[in-house]
């Protein structure tokens, strides 16, 4: 009896696949779905900022990939992809939509104040290396920054983010090959242009 009740309690404290989740969320379960987003809901907002460049559109855009997740569960095929392949292609054709309707903002003449502050000058520094690599993964055309995101910030192998991007390997390694290239030409132009001596 007391094994029983030991196996029931383990059973109930495991995580669940995420796949088993979705099976979940089908029929319906809330609890299911909130394990899902808690799960994933971060992961998947750096994908979408990295995309999208901005933290509201990237909250918007992950927030809509997961009400199509609750209202399109019954579609994920597990014997197809895992999960994680599955809702990076929903995230990512949701970027691309908001890409395409984007327009960017202007910011006010003497936004960027510099700020007198101890440190300031430092973090300044470390922030603007952080923003010429934004800038110049930005600077990408979007199926190239896919590429770079899924594989370098999302870790996803060659074969998942081949997969999300509904492509062949070799036109995956391809894209890749050529997205590194154009990083490291605009990296190399920024460098360039911030050490060049003015007399």
């Amino acid at each position: 009896m007391q094994a029983q009740t030991a196996q029931r309690a383990n059973v109930m404290t495991e995580d669940p696949a995420d796949e088993a989740l979705v099976r979940r969320v089908a029929e319906g379960d809330r609890t299911a779905y909130a394990m899902l987003v808690r799960r994933h809901g971060l992961r998947f907002r750096a994908l979408a900022y990295r995309m999208l460049g901005a933290v509201d559109l990237a909250e918007d855009a992950v927030q809509d990939s997961f009400v199509k997740l609750w209202t399109h569960a019954a579609r994920f095929d597990p014997e197809k992809a895992r999960f994680t392949t599955w809702f990076h292609r929903i995230v990512v054709n949701r970027c691309l939509d908001e890409k395409r309707k984007v327009t960017p903002v202007a910011l006010p003449e003497g936004y960027d104040a510099p700020d007198p502050a101890a440190g300031a000058e430092a973090e300044l520094a470390d922030q603007g290396d952080q923003a010429t690599v934004r800038a110049a993964l930005q600077a990408l055309p979007d199926r190239q920054r896919m590429a770079v995101a899924l594989s370098y910030f999302d870790g996803l192998s060659n074969k998942e983010a081949a997969e999300v991007m509904d492509l062949k390997m070799k036109a995956f390694e391809s894209l890749l090959v050529r997205a590194r290239t154009n990083l490291k030409q605009q990296l190399m132009a920024e460098k360039d242009r911030l050490f060049t001596v003015v007399d």
